[in-house]
């Protein structure tokens, strides 16, 4: 391997000799190889070429620790995802029954055992589907912070997430999304590379010297992108530099949704600099 070039796969060892394993990008190899005629000679001679001239499209491999916890955080965010699918179906099936109800309270354990018990001139089954549903929704809140509280007390992950919730705005699961989907920081060479990474930037297309911004690019983490947009709505509320960042874009005529992203972006350099310095979050330098 050219010196210099990062390792992105795992060696085995077979006696006797080592067999380095690479991934390539399949969307960046299917662009550079896409030909008329495909067949598995002509593939390996591409790959080969790409290699011997160090441009193989690799792709980043986590540690099986770092992709285990990562499958372990998705799963407890699809769980929240089906708590909310029973919170709405409750509240759906009052409404289809004409059961008034008070939306602030409706998923509270006392006040839905009091309305249970009011629902006089319903048939049965309504009431059967309402407890059923309660039930669900209880079980996937108790399996999701059973999931949280796991991951956080993590040796791999408990000191570097105590780190980044130093900064103002950023919760546990900002925290943990980063650590488990980001990994590694240093394999963005820079600021830019992680905005791309996370979803936070938009093509570009520059024709006649006219230059048109697209929309946000597909090609990103969707995990990540959306805890930070979620972070960057409710962050500038707690942090007062994310604030000034919120209310500058505002200032500039961005709409509220590209300052949405300007605090997310800036959000991310915060987190790539606790990430790079492996100390609290320090808002003085941040603010010089």
């Amino acid at each position: 391997m050219p010196e210099g070039v990062e390792s992105v796969g795992q060696a085995f060892l077979l006696s006797p000799h080592a067999v380095e394993l690479r991934v390539g990008h399949p969307a960046q190899l299917k662009a550079i190889s896409c030909a008329k005629h495909k067949s598995d000679a002509i593939d390996a001679e591409m790959l080969a070429n790409l290699l011997r001239a160090d441009l193989f499209p690799a792709s980043y491999m986590a540690s099986p620790l770092v992709r285990e916890l990562r499958r372990v955080l998705r799963y407890r965010n699809f769980l929240v995802r089906q708590a909310v699918c029973m919170k709405n179906k409750t509240t759906g099936i009052l409404m289809e029954v004409g059961i008034p109800y008070d939306s602030v309270r409706i998923h509270r354990q006392g006040y839905f055992n009091e309305l249970i018990d009011q629902l006089d001139e319903v048939p049965d089954s309504v009431r059967d589907l309402l407890r059923t549903t309660r039930s669900g929704l209880e079980m996937f809140q108790s399996a999701q912070q059973r999931l949280l509280d796991a991951l956080q007390k993590h040796a791999h992950l408990r000191e570097r997430v105590r780190l980044l919730m130093s900064i103002r705005g950023v919760g546990v699961i900002t925290a943990l999304t980063w650590a488990l989907e980001i990994d590694a920081p240093s394999r963005f060479s820079n600021l830019k590379k992680a905005h791309s990474y996370c979803g936070l930037c938009s093509g570009r297309n520059e024709s006649a010297g006219k230059n048109r911004r697209a929309p946000l690019s597909k090609q990103r983490n969707s995990h990540l992108q959306t805890v930070l947009i979620e972070a960057a709505k409710l962050a500038p509320r707690w942090n007062p530099q994310l604030a000034k960042v919120h209310a500058d874009a505002l200032e500039r005529g961005y709409n509220r949704n590209r300052a949405t992203l300007a605090v997310a972006r800036k959000l991310v350099a915060y987190l790539m600099a606790v990430d790079h310095s492996g100390k609290a979050f320090d808002p003085d330098k941040a603010t010089s």
